[in-house]
Order: structure tokens, then C-alpha cells, then sequence
């Protein structure tokens, strides 16, 4: 999290832009994204060129050749506007574009990259803000792009591309990724889940990842993003590059209209927060996911994909909207009871109402599962969330300092603080599910079902259904009882009206 002076200059960054003519969020990010690209390539050029150097050899493949070194923002950063201006439109760009032979994910994603900023004098602006942000450290850079992302959202447009960082937090902590594991979100937008994971991996095994075989999976085959929206691709790849992973596997691909074959049983995670739009043609669909579940309803098909994308004995946590938990059609039940009955399906988390404004008011849980194909569903462990430190209006504000919100709040949270936010309580709790957690009532804040009740109830993984109300007791009185009280009243109320009369004459 930026705070003070950085968070001053990347707003900067932002308001340049809109004083500038670009108003479109996303256009900002993406012309943001390409100048950050073209700066983190000098950064890396210069680490080259010292290498070559203290060796006394030349770099033999270098990112610049001896004939672009213009392009190196080193080079033009400090032109007079009017002639970087023009370096960087037909030069850096071009440059860019033809990058996109490269192996690398980055320059994959920059090879229809456009150049639209306005004019000389925005671009000289822009460049000397961004030049004088602190970027030399991974989680600084990823900092600082996850406050830009977190600006698109606030913008009021494309925020759906975005789940709150806390609830992806939650996720992430809740599955406790591993050095091992090969992670895909196939829905990845910005890359959101991919980078906290990574993050986690980083601080939870840091010693594991000084083996050099760990090391170069974690930077070449741990993480798995697919989108079709190829200003995503660019963002996210991006938003990755900046937390320090060096060429992650961020591809278009639409997950619902391809076939999953390819990508079957690879993934041991999968973290998701996929667009619910309704429904799809079944024309449209992939052949192999109908076989799975029947339906045009994409939350379906999604939840689909993900048990043909995992191995056996991979595991899933995923934001579904609530009607996945309780809808009635055939294929609605159906895939619940695969969940239950031909899966392990290990907790259901309901969400507040409010998490998604002011995008969207729409319900919703995430799902934790484990692709098994023989079952072992015993117990669904099920946490009402209430409070997410957050306002659940459109404003969506702070409700305790930054050192009490989260999933791991820098300090502790009294009952009061409870009440505001519920996510470090919903992480300890997960962590008891198997123990402590049995034994609570069903009219605590979190409890478990066992997968019988569950299967009586027609698969039906509403928190609603099987969670029990505490009825305030009221004392009850025999009728007789109450009208002998009623005519004492009265009798006493005569005596009164008689007592006020002789004091009146």
C-alpha cells in the first residue's frame, strides 16, 4: 500500500492524464503500461551493458541495438519535448511492436501497442513524474501499479475487471499456495490473484525459492492467466512483470468457447473471480464442457471448467454468484451434487451484498473445492462474512484504520473491530474447521454441515438453508391470569377518578 509523497505523484500521473484529453481509464492504464515497459527494458539493458562490461565482452543479445540506443528512456527522457515526442512515436513504439516475435509474455502482449498520447508537452509531464517514482524495488513498482489499477476502478468504468484486493487476499490465504503448484486463473483481468499468490509464495517459502530449479519455475511456469481482452493481457502481464515474475504465462484465450483438452488436469490451483454475463449459445460453447454440465449459464460452465482444468487432488477457491448455490434447474442441482458427491467440496464463504459496489449489488460466495473424482465430501464448512472493513454502500469506505483492515491486520481487532471486519476471524476459523469448528451450533457465524443434510436438502449450498435463528424467549401468561390483572387495573383507575373528584369539590 502507497501512502504520503508516492501516492501524491502517481495521482499526478492520473490527473495529467485527464488535464491532458485522455479520459478513458483504461486507455491511461494502457499508455502507462507501455511507458513502464519501455523504462523496465532500459532498467534491464543498463544491468546487461554492466555485465559486458566487468566481463570484457560485448552482450550478445541485447535489448537495444547499437542502432536504437535513442530509444532507451535513459536517451530521450530529458530530449526537449517536441523531439522525444517524436522518438517515441516512431521510434519506440514501432520498436515495441516489433518486439511481439519475442518469447517473452511481455512483448507478446506489446505488439499491437498504440500511442495515442495528445501531445508533447503531456508526454514530457508524464515522463518526468514517472521517472522520479522509486521503481527500483519489485513491491514499490507492484505498489505502485496496484494503486493505478485500483484507479481504474474508482474511475467508475471497467471495475469489474477488478475483485477488492482484501477478498483475493482471503482467497489466497485461505489455499496456501506452494513452491509446486502451477496456478491459473482463467479469467485473469488486471492478474490480481496471480500476483497476491505470488507475493505469498515469496514471503511464506522465500528459502525454497533459492533453488535454482524453484526459482525458474516460479518466474517461467508457475502462473497460468488466460483472458480475450487484449488490453488485459497487456495489463495484467504488466502488473506481473512489476511484482518481480519474469515471464509468467499470460495468453488470450477464451475458456468458455475453447476447448479445455489442452489444458486438462494441468493446474494443482485455481483462484477465480470469472464475469457472470448470463448466458451463452450453446454453439458457442466448448464441446467438452457441455459434457460436463448441460447449460448456457456461464457461472456453471465456468465452475465446469475449472474441475476439467485441475488435477486430481487440485483445489479451487472461486467467487460464484448466489443463484449457483440454491438454483433449481437440472443442471444447477446437478453440478452441485458432482461437487458434493463426485468431489470434495470443503467450505462455502457468503460474501456481503456490498462487496462488488458500486459496480454491482449482486450476492455472492466463493466456493472452496477439491477435484478428487472419488468424493470425500464429509463436512461443508459454511462463514456468514458480514463486515469486510469496509462500507457496503456505493462509497465503500474505510471503517478502521489501515492497521486493523485485511486478512492479516498489523494489529489485533477487538470485538468491536469484529464487527467491521470479519476476514481475520473467517481465516482462523477455516483453519479449525476440521476441529473446533465441528463442534459450534448452526446458530454461530460459522458452523458445518455434514454432506448428509446437505443431500437431503437437493444439493441446496445456500448458508441460508441451514443456518438457525436464536428466538428471543417471551414469558406467556394464562388468559384468566391477564383479565384479572386487567380488572384490578380498572378498579384501580376508578379509585383514582373518585380520589381526583373530592379533591375538585
Amino acid at each position: 500500500m502507497i501512502t504520503g509523497e508516492l501516492k501524491s505523484k502517481v495521482d499526478r500521473v492520473w490527473d495529467a492524464f485527464w488535464t491532458g484529453g485522455i479520459s478513458n481509464p483504461l486507455e491511461v492504464m494502457e499508455q502507462i503500461t507501455y511507458l513502464l515497459f519501455i523504462k523496465r527494458l532500459d532498467e534491464l539493458q543498463t544491468v546487461k551493458d554492466r555485465k559486458a562490461n566487468r566481463i570484457g565482452e560485448p552482450d550478445p543479445d541485447p535489448f537495444f541495438g547499437s542502432d536504437e540506443q535513442d530509444l532507451r528512456w535513459q536517451n530521450f527522457k530529458d530530449r526537449d519535448p517536441e523531439l522525444a515526442y517524436q522518438l517515441v512515436s516512431e521510434g519506440v513504439f514501432p520498436y515495441l511492436r516489433r518486439m511481439g516475435g519475442d518469447d517473452s509474455t511481455y512483448a507478446h502482449h506489446m505488439r499491437d501497442a498504440r500511442f495515442t498520447i495528445p501531445s508533447p508537452n503531456l508526454l514530457a509531464k508524464v515522463v518526468d513524474i514517472l521517472d522520479g517514482l522509486p521503481m527500483d524495488r519489485s513491491d514499490v513498482k507492484g505498489d505502485v501499479y496496484e494503486y493505478l489499477l485500483a484507479k481504474i476502478a474508482s474511475a467508475g468504468q471497467n471495475g469489474q475487471f477488478r475483485t477488492p484486493r482484501h477478498i483475493i487476499d482471503l482467497m489466497v490465504e485461505m489455499t496456501q499456495p506452494r513452491p509446486g503448484d502451477e496456478i491459473c486463473d482463467p479469467a485473469c483481468g488486471t492478474a490480481g490473484f496471480l500476483v497476491q499468490s505470488a507475493s505469498y509464495v515469496k514471503r511464506e517459502h522465500r528459502e525454497e525459492l533459492l533453488d535454482v530449479a524453484q526459482r525458474r519455475h516460479f518466474n517461467a511456469s508457475m502462473f497460468h492467466g488466460f483472458d480475450f481482452d487484449s488490453t488485459m493481457l497487456r495489463i495484467g502481464s504488466m502488473n506481473m512483470l512489476l511484482h518481480g515474475i519474469e515471464n509468467p504465462d499470460i495468453r488470450y484465450r477464451d475458456s468458455l468457447s475453447e476447448s479445455a483438452s489442452p489444458e486438462s488436469e494441468r493446474y494443482s490451483l485455481i483462484l477465480a473471480n470469472p464475469p457472470f454475463a448470463g448466458s451463452l449459445d450453446y454453439e458457442q460453447t466448448a464441446v467438452d464442457l457441455l459434457r460436463v454440465v448441460k447449460t448456457k449459464k456461464t457461472e456453471l460452465l465456468f465452475l465446469a471448467l475449472f474441475l476439467k482444468l485441475l488435477k486430481p487432488g487440485g483445489r479451487a477457491a472461486v467467487i460464484v454468484p448466489d443463484g449457483v448455490l440454491f438454483g433449481s434447474t437440472k443442471a444447477h442441482k446437478e453440478l452441485r451434487r458432482m461437487l458434493v458427491e463426485d468431489q470434495k467440496l470443503d467450505a462455502v464463504v457468503k460474501l456481503p451484498s456490498g462487496v462488488f459496489k458500486p459496480y454491482a449489488g449482486v450476492s455472492t460466495a466463493i466456493l472452496f473445492f477439491t477435484r478428487t473424482d472419488s468424493g470425500g465430501t464429509d463436512n461443508v464448512w459454511f462463514y456468514d462474512v458480514q463486515a469486510d472493513g469496509m462500507s457496503l454502500d456505493d462509497k465503500r469506505n474505510l471503517l478502521l484504520p489501515e492497521e486493523k483492515f485485511g486478512v492479516r491486520p498489523t494489529e489485533s481487532l477487538t470485538g468491536a473491530d469484529h464487527a467491521k471486519n470479519n476476514l481475520p476471524d473467517t481465516l482462523a476459523r477455516w483453519f479449525a474447521r476440521d476441529t473446533t469448528e465441528r463442534e459450534r451450533p448452526r446458530t454461530a457465524q460459522s458452523f458445518t454441515v455434514p454432506k448428509a443434510d446437505i443431500a437431503a436438502q437437493s444439493y441446496d449450498l445456500s448458508l441460508n438453508r441451514y443456518k438457525e435463528i436464536i428466538h428471543e424467549e417471551i414469558e406467556t401468561r394464562e388468559p384468566l391470569d391477564i383479565l384479572v390483572d386487567i380488572e384490578r387495573l380498572g378498579e384501580e383507575i376508578a379509585k383514582g377518578v373518585e380520589e381526583l373528584k373530592g379533591m375538585l369539590a
